[in-house]
């Protein structure tokens, strides 16, 4: 009887860390496709989180390719297995554990990739300040909201997940100033083809997918000439 039990045991630890495997997978191989250094991967019971060095300046598309086929292989993993895998009764614990971890990663809390999913869809509406900022303040809502349900569903796992979430949330926030700085300093030292253009008040208002006017006290410049002044002054 133990020997089955640990066989089990042994069971439930491959199909979890095989689906976050290949979810993590799916990113790595978008993002080395797409020319991105690829840093670290952790691994955790409920996911993943992958640490590539590129440039914030990013095109649309291949940002969400990156973070969309991270799910899309984690998927493709399941109902491979749930197509090859011969014991029934084991699918029932594959089938809960791959919506968990699906479910986790796609909540809007930064950075999970539901989080980065969300901050990617604000940065087409809002600058890049503001979109990092409501993504932040998003995630801390939903962290609350979690907070909220622990004394009616305590669980060791659910708490832990909880701390968990709010420590990188707010890990994230103290470098919302070092990512803008990053983000505007790509901007004067790389040529990133852009086709659209907006017109803002100043630096701080730049967009993420926009070449820049800024209009300040009744005078247009450009946004290579603003950077330069801010650099080269």
């Amino acid at each position: 009887m133990f020997l089955s039990i640990l066989i089990g045991y042994f069971e439930q630890f491959i199909f979890v860390f095989t689906l976050i495997f290949f979810h993590e997978l799916g990113h790595f191989e978008t993002a080395r496709l797409f020319k991105y250094k690829i840093d670290k991967i952790y691994l955790y019971p409920t996911g993943g989180i992958s640490k590539f060095t590129s440039t914030i300046n990013q095109t649309f598309i291949k940002e969400l390719l990156v973070l969309i086929n991270g799910p899309l292989f984690q998927i493709i993993t399941y109902l491979l297995i749930k197509k090859i895998y011969p014991y029934e009764r084991s699918l029932v614990f594959l089938k809960n554990v791959h919506y968990s971890i699906l479910i986790f990663n796609l909540l809007p809390i930064y950075p999970l990739d539901g989080g980065k999913l969300l901050n990617l869809f604000l940065n087409k509406i809002f600058s890049f300040r503001k979109s990092f900022n409501y993504t932040i303040y998003i995630s801390y809502l939903v962290i609350i909201i979690f907070i909220l349900k622990i004394p009616f569903n305590f669980k060791i796992n659910y708490f832990f997940m909880t701390l968990f979430l709010l420590y990188k949330t707010t890990e994230e926030y103290k470098k919302r100033n070092y990512y803008f700085d990053k983000f505007v300093l790509e901007r004067y030292l790389y040529s990133f083809n852009i086709d659209k253009i907006c017109v803002v008040d100043s630096i701080r208002d730049f967009k993420k997918y926009y070449k820049h006017i800024i209009k300040s006290n009744n005078k247009i410049i450009l946004e290579r000439e603003a950077l330069k002044e801010k650099y080269e002054n």
